[in-house]
């Protein structure tokens, strides 16, 4: 998976289409992601005593990573994402349209 912890992705389907935000948790084995402002759901909480207050609180809910794309910060375009290796034999994330490291 191309995205990480930290990235600025654009959703590019689904009811928040357009908006650009920030990735805050990542989940490669369901392939899902959370973003900070995007794709928010309410949850009900139940009181547990005088640790929390019972109610209805919002929650970033998981959104698929084929609903997003990669913002460049060098073309600040929405891009896909390559590898390319170092000549320490390291690998590092490359954006296809204007070739700059990520």
């Amino acid at each position: 998976m191309n995205i990480k912890k930290g990235d600025t992705v654009l959703v590019i389907q689904g009811k928040e289409r357009g908006k650009t935000a920030k990735v805050v948790a990542v989940n490669p084995v369901a392939r899902t992601i959370k973003l900070s402002g995007v794709n928010i759901g309410k949850k009900h909480m139940k009181a547990r005593g005088s640790k929390a207050a019972g109610g209805i609180t919002e929650v970033a809910m998981p959104l698929s990573v084929s609903k997003v794309m990669f913002m460049c910060s060098h073309c600040n375009k929405p891009v896909r994402l390559g590898k390319r290796n170092t000549s320490v034999g390291n690998k590092e994330r490359i954006c296809k349209l204007c070739k700059s490291t990520v």
